[in-house]
């Protein structure tokens, strides 16, 4: 998809998102949506685009790191609730509490038992999430191999992506049928009538997010909100510029070829 047709068709819903956080905190309701699926499909993109515009005071980006020693001890969700929202917010999480039907059934980070116990759990989990309030959503984003294996090139070749490119990620490449039986399974024990999953085509990754999107934006009752008019009354007198006593601004970055 051209960048000019992605933008022309983002444009109106990046304003839907501003009416639908303003609603959100109007009405005090809490969102959570949860961001899954195949590595390089576009998870930070879309995130990135919901997020812009947005209240970074009230929307969060929730990517946790591994675990650590002892968060490995306590109860599994444990680590993820402190960053569920509170009246009014959002929280868009890169990954979460299905890490464990994910990367750490396919990479053996975690025992079966845990495992099971994690996919008999959950919907109960989230059931009580919706039960106080929250609207969940769930989102796997989807690619094919052969795209996945270019955007694995890609980040290996561009220094400013190299960074996306961990060592599990590396290991990840040559399970991708493993990971697909995994994602079914997680998608037969836990698509449930009052948490279901959508499953989105990232293959183009701008048509994919606003195909995402708009789902989400569709999915959420009328989030019509009066806006109060912003008046800005006249400054008293006429406007003035900067005077320094202590320090000066740095030199202003050169003009292209005067450098």
């Amino acid at each position: 998809m051209k960048r000019k047709d992605y933008e022309a068709a983002l444009d109106p819903m990046r304003e839907e998102l501003v009416q639908m956080h303003r609603w959100l905190q109007h009405t005090g309701r809490r969102l959570v949506v949860l961001f899954e699926g195949r590595d390089t499909a576009g998870k930070g993109g879309v995130i990135g685009a919901i997020a812009d515009g947005l209240n970074p005071r009230t929307c969060h980006i929730v990517a946790l790191p591994r675990p650590s020693e002892r968060q490995q001890t306590q109860w599994y969700f444990q680590r993820y609730v402190p960053h569920l929202p509170a009246a009014g917010e959002i929280s868009l999480f890169d990954r979460s509490w299905y890490n464990r039907a994910g990367v750490e059934k396919v990479m053996g980070y975690c025992t079966q038992a845990q495992y099971e116990a994690f996919l008999k759990q959950v919907p109960t989990f989230e059931r009580m999430l919706i039960d106080d309030g929250i609207l969940l959503f769930k989102y796997w984003l989807t690619v094919d191999q052969a795209e996945q294996e270019e955007r694995f090139a890609e980040r290996a070749q561009d220094p400013l992506k190299r960074w996306k490119l961990s060592p599990v990620d590396l290991k990840s490449r040559e399970k991708y049928a493993e990971y697909g039986v995994a994602r079914d399974a997680m998608l037969e024990a836990t698509h449930s009538r009052h948490a279901p999953w959508t499953l989105v085509n990232f293959n183009d990754q701008k048509r994919g997010r606003l195909t995402l999107i708009r789902n989400l934006l569709d999915r959420l009752p009328d989030c019509s909100v009066p806006e109060t008019p912003v008046v800005l009354p006249p400054l008293p007198a006429r406007p003035r510029k900067e005077k320094f006593a202590v320090l000066k601004p740095i030199p202003d970055f050169p003009a292209a070829g005067k450098r």
